[in-house]
């Protein structure tokens, strides 16, 4: 009884969710402050906001008992349009039974278009926006003004004029008694005009969304604001309406497409902006030109200039072969700061993703002796090249007089393969020059090619004569041996050349490259190049750590935090991205283990949840209990570990931003327990504050515990493991 229950909680719950998205997924949100706001505000017009509610439950019901997709039901998506017909079938016509009898036909014809547009102009990468909805009731206009009216009563509604002519017009009535209180000319057009897009002409539901609106996404709403006065000036340098825009325009076609195109189908920046602004005036061409040519069928053109200048602007956007600094939402978080803050934290963060991990071809500390473009042998379009030697504390490369090969201290080491791949050109019959003597015939001496992927491989040169044991063809693992070190080819002293480049000859071009992980004087780094004079070390890998955060789909543990608990679990997803998923909260981590680091990328859900603590504190762990080694990486601002100030900052974040979040952890054995210290450190205009840290236990190789402070807030939690890998 308790798991029936239970399940139809949860059933009402993704109901009610379903349909209050599909109240600010019309401003291209899923916040519910916002989604209240317009349920409300859409009741101001009690009738149609009562035929818009009906559709949409009966879209959310249709769609979910038909088996449709869940992540479009939940979003709103399909049931979006629905609402607009609803709200629009109750502004123009009376209520009797042809009413309901008519509305029911047009919302199933909606919600059947919206699925199937949805899915088609999904294969492009396209939105439906409001097309099912502008479609499904220009068929019942049509259909209304013949057949005597199908039994449909229309009522007298200037606003139906308005959206023939373009003109701007007012209303009588109910609302009117409403409207008494005035901001001023500008501001009252404003809210009208956003209220509008209920097919409203009301200051105060306009000042209801606004409120919901401003909640929602600053970005959002000042690209509002843009787009209203572009479409103002812009209306008063051309004259086009002398008695002013229609609001029904102003709000569901020249301010939305600002809000479209500025900051929701594109990442919020100042080359958005521009381009909202822009595409305000191409608006006006097409809704002058819409109205002529939907006037001769009677029809209004509702919001399709916004509909067709968004998605060809967003085709268009789609076919360039440089996106450049404009670029579009690669992941769609239904708000322009999340997106933004997520995009820019990505691009910091994630860059590594576009790399193959490549390790040091090495064992122990060596020096960089000729970097990138050295101007010794590292030149023009062979110059993005890396010599290594070995140094004593004296900064020698050799010990007695060096006047032998076997005198230099990387003379005999082992060369190692820096990743998986397949030998694909070997030379190994190259005798090693004398000290200060070079072989510029046979340039490259002792070489070994690998092929890692299709137009990527890596070469070491220099190898001692008969020191290569592998053949073409051979499968190497990295870490595993391919030679030694000599003093092959033009090499007037022992050394190893190493580069990457982009085709399989042992003369190719070279290839810029960073290495995956090394420790440098300057400590860890990250997905870098190392320069000339720097001295550098593999990551000593900790295996009870990385064993500890080596989490397989399936992968169960339960979350205790004095009588709070979680059961945390490991999946993958469509595109066989790992996350962990609470099944009691539903908040959902994503994160990459590479085997030599553990790092979360994105979070979604309860900020109070204790996987969300968990996240905070182990947002990227390196597999090392080296103390000498700080980890650092940058938090998404979104996060809810500081409010003051984040509002604000939205405002200006696609120009500039004035508030940074940074993460830090070491790890060090304690009493047979490797200890994870993390701190998170939020800077704003350059004062920094600690407000989180946490320590992270790991006994054997599994996690024992956490704890985590914020802003003085302490949890501490035990995780329990389920099964282990």
């Amino acid at each position: 009884m308790n798991m029936s229950n239970n399940s139809s909680f949860k059933g009402l719950g993704r109901f009610v969710a379903a349909t209050l998205n599909s109240y600010a997924i019309l401003f291209f949100s899923q916040n519910r402050v916002l989604a209240v706001l317009l349920l409300i505000a859409s009741f101001l017009n009690p009738a149609a906001g009562l035929s818009g509610l009906v559709c949409v439950c009966a879209s959310v019901l249709l769609v979910n008992a038909l088996g449709h997709y869940k992540e479009s039901i939940q979003t709103g998506l399909y049931s979006f349009n629905s609402l607009l017909l609803g709200i629009g079938f109750g502004t123009f016509y009376h209520y009797n039974i042809a009413f309901w009898l008519w509305l029911a036909a047009a919302c199933l014809f909606t919600v059947t278009l919206t699925v199937v547009l949805t899915a088609w102009l999904g294969k492009y990468g396209l939105p439906v926006l409001s097309l099912p909805f502008i479609i499904s009731f220009w068929l019942l206009l049509v259909a209304a003004n013949g057949y005597e009216g199908m039994g449909l009563m229309q009522k007298e509604s200037s606003l139906l004029n308005e959206l023939y002519t373009g003109g701007d017009t007012y209303i009588s009535g109910f609302l009117a008694q409403l409207d008494k209180l005035s901001f001023g000319h500008y501001p009252d057009l404003f809210f009208r005009s956003l209220s509008s897009v209920f097919f409203q002409n009301s200051i105060i539901a306009g000042v209801i969304m606004s409120i919901g609106l401003f909640i929602h996404s600053r970005i959002g709403f000042s690209l509002l604001i843009i787009g209203f006065i572009t479409a103002c000036v812009f209306n008063q340098l051309t004259g086009m309406y002398p008695e002013g825009i229609s609001h029904y325009h102003l709000g569901a076609n020249f301010m939305m497409v600002a809000v479209a195109i500025g900051g929701f189908f594109l990442i919020p920046s100042w080359r958005s902006y521009l381009w909202a602004i822009v595409s305000v005036p191409v608006a006006f061409l097409l809704v002058n030109a819409f109205t002529r040519i939907l006037g001769v069928h009677n029809l209004p053109i509702f919001s399709l200039p916004f509909c067709v200048l968004t998605i060809t602007l967003l085709y268009f956007f789609m076919l360039r072969t440089n996106p450049g600094r404009l670029q579009l939402t690669p992941i769609q978080h239904y708000s322009p700061e999340i997106n933004l803050y997520q995009y820019l934290n990505n691009q910091a963060r994630l860059q590594e993703l576009q790399y193959i991990k490549l390790s040091l071809p090495f064992i122990g500390t060596w020096t960089v002796s000729q970097g990138y473009d050295g101007g010794i042998t590292h030149k023009d379009d062979w110059g993005k090249a890396l010599d290594f030697v070995v140094t004593d504390e004296d900064n020698q490369t050799f010990k007695n007089n060096g006047t032998r090969p076997e005198d230099f201290y990387c003379y005999n080491k082992p060369v190692l393969a820096c990743a998986d791949g397949v030998i694909e050109d070997v030379v190994n019959h190259i005798e090693d020059n004398p000290i200060g003597h070079v072989n510029t015939g046979q340039n490259w001496g002792n070489t070994v090619v690998i092929k890692h992927v299709a137009g990527f491989y890596t070469k070491v040169s220099h190898l001692k004569q008969n020191s290569v044991k592998l053949k073409i063809g051979d499968y190497v693992k990295q870490g595993d041996v391919v030679g030694q070190c000599g003093n092959s080819g033009r090499s007037p002293e022992p050394h190893l050349h190493f580069q990457a480049q982009i085709t399989p000859f042992i003369g190719s071009k070279t290839l810029a490259y960073p290495f995956a992980y090394f420790v440098g004087k300057q400590g860890l780094h990250s997905f870098e190049t190392p320069v000339q004079g720097d001295e550098l070390r593999a990551v000593e890998v900790s295996t009870p750590m990385k064993q500890a955060f080596t989490w397989q789909p399936g992968y169960m543990a339960k979350i205790v935090a004095g009588s709070k608990s979680e059961t945390v679990e490991v999946f993958t997803d469509a595109y066989n991205h790992a996350y962990i998923c609470s099944k009691e909260t539903g908040a959902t981590a994503y994160f990459i283990n590479n085997g030599t680091s553990f790092y979360f990328t994105s979070f979604y859900g309860d900020h109070n949840s204790l996987l969300y603590y968990f996240y905070l504190a182990a947002y990227r762990v390196v597999f090392t209990a080296d103390e000498s080694i700080i980890v650092a990486d940058t938090y998404p601002l979104q996060l809810r570990t500081l409010q003051t100030g984040i509002w604000l900052h939205d405002v200006v974040a696609p120009f500039f931003q004035f508030i940074k979040r940074t993460y830090k952890s070491t790890a060090a054995y304690r009493q047979h327990e490797i200890v994870l210290t993390t701190t998170g450190i939020t800077e704003v205009m350059g004062n920094k504050r600690e407000n989180m840290q946490a320590s992270i236990s790991i006994s054997g190789s599994v996690l024992k515990d956490f704890s985590i402070n914020i802003k003085g807030q302490n949890t501490n939690a035990q995780w329990h493991t389920s099964n282990i890998y």
